[in-house]
Order: C-alpha cells, then sequence, then structure tokens
C-alpha cells in the first residue's frame, strides 16, 4: 500500500490471483471504504483474460432482460450501491462493537452506578463518592477484558482470521465500552454528595489512561492478563493504604488519597501524560495482533 490507496503491483497481483492471501485481504478491507481503489481493482480485472469472459456474461445478461427493467437496474445501481455501502459500514461497526455492551459488564456497570445512588440516599450513606471514585477507572478497563477473546465472542476464530481482527477490532469495542462507561458513572458521581472526594469528572482521565495502558501491554502479555496488572495496580495503589491504615475512617482516608491521585492541575497532568504515552506505545506496536489472542 502507499499512502491510503493500494499500489499498481497490488492492484495487478489481485486481478491475477497472483497476491498474497494476507495482503488480498488487507486490500478487500480497504475496497469496502475506497470507491477510487475499487474502480481501479475494476479496471485491472477488465484487463487480464478473465474481464473479456465477464465482459460477455454482463452481455448476454443484459440482453436476456427486457429493455425497460436493464435500463431501470443501470440507472439505479450507483444509488442502490451508495446506499448498501453505507449501511454495511454501520452494520459493521454495530457487529464488531456489540460484544463490548452485551453479556454480564452492561449489567455490571448499571449496578455500579445505580448501587452508588441507591447506597447514598436510600442506604444514608453519604461518603458513596469516593468508593464510586475508587472503582470507576477499572470499569472501562474491565470492559475491554471482558469485550475481546473467545469467552467474548462465539465466533471469535472465524473473527480472528480477518483482516479486521486485532487492535482494530478491540479498538471498536473498547470505544463502545468507554461509550457506555464515561457517561454513566460520570452522572452517577455528580448527584451522590462529595463527603470530601475529587470532583464526579476527576476519574475520566486516570480511567482513559489505565484503558490505554491495557491495551498497550496486551501486545505484550493478552488483553486478560493486562487488565488484572492495570486494574489490579490502580486498586492496589488506592485502596491499599487506606485498608491498611489502623483506625475506622476509612471513607474519609479514601477521600484524601483519591485527592492526592486525582486533584489539582499536577496530578490530571500527570495522568494526561501518561494517557498519552500509552498511546504512543499502542501506535508504535499495533502490529503486535497475535499476542491477543493470549488467554
Amino acid at each position: 500500500m502507499t499512502g491510503w490507496h493500494a499500489s499498481d503491483r497490488h492492484l495487478t497481483g489481485y486481478a491475477d490471483g497472483s497476491l498474497p492471501e494476507p495482503d488480498a485481504w488487507a486490500l478487500e478491507t480497504h475496497l469496502e471504504s475506497c470507491a477510487a481503489c475499487a474502480a481501479r481493482v475494476s479496471r485491472a480485472v477488465r484487463a487480464t483474460a478473465a474481464g473479456a469472459v465477464l465482459a460477455e456474461v454482463r452481455e448476454r445478461v443484459l440482453d436476456a432482460a427486457p429493455a425497460p427493467a436493464a435500463a431501470a437496474r443501470r440507472a439505479a445501481r450507483p444509488r442502490a450501491s451508495r446506499r448498501g455501502g453505507a449501511a454495511a459500514r454501520v452494520t459493521r461497526v454495530l457487529w464488531a462493537a456489540g460484544p463490548a455492551v452485551r453479556g454480564a459488564w452492561l449489567p455490571a456497570v448499571l449496578l455500579v452506578a445505580a448501587g452508588a445512588v441507591a447506597l447514598a440516599y436510600g442506604g444514608g450513606f453519604p461518603g458513596a463518592r469516593p468508593w464510586l471514585l475508587a472503582l470507576a477507572p477499572v470499569v472501562p478497563v474491565a470492559g475491554v477484558a471482558l469485550s475481546y477473546g473467545p469467552h467474548a465472542d462465539p465466533l471469535h476464530e472465524i473473527v480472528a482470521a480477518t483482516p479486521s481482527a486485532g487492535p482494530r477490532l478491540v479498538l471498536t469495542r473498547t470505544a463502545a465500552v468507554l461509550a457506555v462507561s464515561l457517561p454513566l458513572l460520570t452522572l452517577a458521581g455528580a448527584v451522590l454528595p462529595s463527603s470530601g472526594a475529587p470532583g464526579a469528572a476527576a476519574w475520566l482521565l486516570p480511567g482513559l489512561a489505565l484503558t490505554l495502558a491495557c491495551l498497550a501491554l496486551a501486545g505484550w502479555t493478552g488483553v486478560r492478563a493486562a487488565t488484572a496488572v492495570t486494574g489490579g495496580g490502580w486498586l492496589c495503589a488506592v485502596l491499599g493504604p487506606v485498608l491498611a491504615a489502623p483506625g475506622g475512617r476509612l471513607t474519609a482516608l479514601l477521600a484524601e488519597r483519591l485527592s492526592a491521585c486525582l486533584d489539582g492541575a499536577p496530578a490530571q497532568g500527570g495522568w494526561a501524560a501518561a494517557a498519552v504515552v500509552c498511546a504512543a506505545v499502542l501506535a508504535v506496536r499495533r502490529t503486535a495482533h497475535p499476542l491477543l489472542e493470549k488467554r
């Protein structure tokens, strides 16, 4: 490939059947969204020996059809093709993101958000926000682990053999996880009493950084192991000192700990820098998708 378009060598090899299968799969994926390259492939196929046969078959089919029907089909073909192409792209995106928002993960997110609100206002526990902020960054990380792999997708083995598998599919499902968890948990935190904890949106950058760290680490360890390392590391760093401290002021100690980790420009700037570094590592390691299959 050169830039965003297929090279002449790839087009010629694809037309005459000499292009290796991995390159052919990659080209077919590219053709789904590139009309210019699709037209070039069509011209390349017509230039081969098979092109004459295809042209003859096409002419015979059009000659056999009634003239008005054939003209109507030819006139409607470009519009239908565009409409079908857009619908197909939407369908592919929804299908790719599906495992990220079905199963046990989505009810778990709803349970965390609704449970915190119910605990604060129905259970007389005003210190629910610190505990929600402590758990919130781990929720999207867990969603990434539960959205990719044989445990999440019954067709995983088939999907893993396609050009769209690996980082591209993981990122699509990660986007679906973030689109659900970020607004839902932030809204739940906003309606809770502060109890000395940071603002309801203070967890967003840490949550994003931990998610990107999980994806970057997955290139070496696999998605599930990376989730255990990043999510477990966050929980140990935040909850460990609080649970080990003497006395019964757990909520107050947790609020202080979260303020040190999340509150203020230095803390948020550090999380932003960590997110950028993890995104850069993920971009460099984007070809490490076979390791994403580890269980």
